[in-house]
């Protein structure tokens, strides 16, 4: 990684000319490498010319492990759960929060204090102080480029001893997306259980590392409007057959109903979107189910992770399949949300089809919270 920008004016360089030097990485590269810095566990750095630097290093995966700081960056959700809700610096809700403790934070410190899973085992934290935060939007994209990268949003701020910082302006998050950069990568005959002739065609973006499929099961027709299902990926449900969701009866109930599809003249397309735990990733999922063995429903989980209950890119596929050239189609799905992200992304939605299936002990609650606190349709 190159040596981080430490100037206004390399700033401006950098960031504010609309032609810069060749060498500069656009916007969205910016923002794809400080994804991939978090994940590494290197610094980041922000630069707005409204406002000083900041220097930001994630809690989670920070390799600098000699690194400490004044202060903290945490969710809002994690401010309440520390007691912060009622100072007014922290009061505003899902605003991320700037904190301060009697001490200075070193990581060993900073990770309880990030993490709820570790509450039991580390109960007494504090007493910390919420302090005015003068930098929100360049807060908000930190909050969401953690989210981004699957790690916990929360971050030394101006760390001592964390080593060189990645660069990026809070503007490039707006330029971070594999929808216009989704291509067809390639496509192959895949014989599976429920059509011995479909095919599947891999999706790749320049934008991110995730490769997106489609299954095409019947004849590909632009006479005929195909049946079409997103499934989001789900290690647990659809590869180890956890009962706790419902996801991989779904996947299989889906394909099987393309097959009767195709079966009568028609053609059926599966998205399988790498989106795993709705766009939180797997180990902010499998941190969910922690916190939900210890009785917090799916969003309450999430909430309390600090994470959003819904982070999918559906516009993704509805981009999918404009390059399948299926603009207009039926969509298995009692999820609204899907209906109204394609709709606004441009497909037509000529009939939602109901996808629901019997529920068992272990998910009983879970589709319960889909239905009463997401939305989900019965029928």
């Amino acid at each position: 990684m190159g040596k981080a920008i430490r100037s206004h004016s390399a700033h401006h360089r950098v960031f504010a000319l609309s032609e810069g030097p060749a060498s500069d990485p656009s916007p969205a590269r910016r923002a794809a490498q400080a994804v991939d810095a978090l994940r590494h566990g290197w610094p980041i750095i922000f630069y707005d010319y409204r406002e000083p630097p900041v220097r930001l290093l994630p809690v989670e995966t920070a390799i600098a492990r000699e690194a400490s700081s004044n202060h903290m960056l945490i969710s809002a959700a994690r401010a309440t759960t520390l007691k912060l809700a009622n100072q007014r610096d922290a009061a505003v809700p899902h605003a991320p929060v700037l904190i301060r403790g009697a001490e200075s934070f070193d990581l060993n410190a900073a990770l309880p204090i990030a993490d709820p899973g570790l509450d039991l085992r580390n109960p007494l934290k504090g007493p910390f102080r919420a302090k005015t935060l003068a930098w929100e939007k360049t807060a908000q994209v930190a909050m969401e480029l953690a989210r981004i990268a699957g790690i916990l949003p929360a971050f030394l701020v101006d760390p001592k001893d964390a080593g060189e910082a990645h660069p990026i302006a809070p503007s490039d998050l707006a330029d971070y997306s594999e929808t216009g950069a989704l291509s067809i990568a390639t496509r192959a005959r895949l014989p599976v259980s429920a059509s011995e002739t479909a095919e599947i065609v891999a999706f790749r973006s320049s934008a991110d590392t995730r490769e997106h499929v489609a299954l095409i099961i019947g004849t590909q027709s632009g006479d005929k409007q195909p049946l079409v299902r997103l499934h989001s990926e789900c290690l647990t449900g659809d590869i180890l057959g956890s009962l706790k969701c419902d996801c991989g009866p779904q996947l299989d109930a889906a394909l099987a109903a393309m097959a009767e599809e195709a079966a009568s003249g028609g053609w059926g397309v599966l998205l399988y979107l790498r989106q795993e735990g709705r766009g939180i990733g797997l180990i902010n999922k499998l941190r969910a189910y922690s916190l939900q063995d210890a009785g917090f429903d799916t969003v309450e989980a999430n909430e309390r992770l600090g994470l959003p209950d819904e982070a999918r890119d559906f516009p993704v596929a509805a981009r999918m399949l404009e390059l399948l050239g299926a603009r207009a189609i039926r969509l298995m799905t009692n999820n609204p949300r899907k209906v109204e992200a394609l709709t606004a992304a441009g497909v037509t939605i000529s009939e939602r089809v109901q996808h629901q299936l019997p529920d068992n002990p272990f998910n009983t609650r879970y589709l319960a919270t889909k239905r009463d606190k997401s939305g989900h349709l019965l029928k």
